[in-house]
């Protein structure tokens, strides 16, 4: 049996601990100075377009992005080489305040030799964003 490639590994903890609101072991799962581009280039989520490197960055990422919702990954194809994978799938966002978001995209990470992500880089455009509005 063939053991799983090393980045596709650490894009499934990187979801599985979004999912399961696991603050710590998420931001341990990058290697120091790591850098997250989600999306990439300016955005409402990165103004400057210049990501957010390092673990500082990233656990403020994670408390201004991820922890007020809930978040559910939707992964159709996932193609692994080199050091790095790339996912093709859907990630769902429910809002705190009970809209839910919807986008489609490509979701990269590269590893270093410990399985740490070095890189996550998602490709998804904010004019593709599907948003619906809270029920009731």
């Amino acid at each position: 049996m063939q053991e799983e490639h090393p980045a596709r590994a650490a894009a499934r903890r990187s979801m599985e601990y979004v999912h399961a609101k696991k603050r710590e072991d998420w931001i341990a799962n990058f290697a120091e100075g790591a850098h997250i581009e989600d999306p990439i280039g300016k955005s409402p989520l990165d103004p400057s377009g210049l990501g957010h490197r390092g673990k500082a960055a990233i656990a403020a990422f994670w408390d201004r992005v991820i922890a007020p919702n809930r978040v559910l990954f939707d992964i159709a194809r996932s193609y692994a080489c080199g050091n790095e994978c790339a996912n093709v799938g859907t990630i769902t966002t429910l809002m705190a305040n009970g809209a839910t978001t919807l986008v489609n995209g490509v979701f990269t990470y590269r590893v270093d030799d410990e399985g740490k992500v070095t890189n996550l880089r998602a490709y998804w455009e904010i004019g593709g964003l599907k948003v619906f509005p809270p029920l009731g």
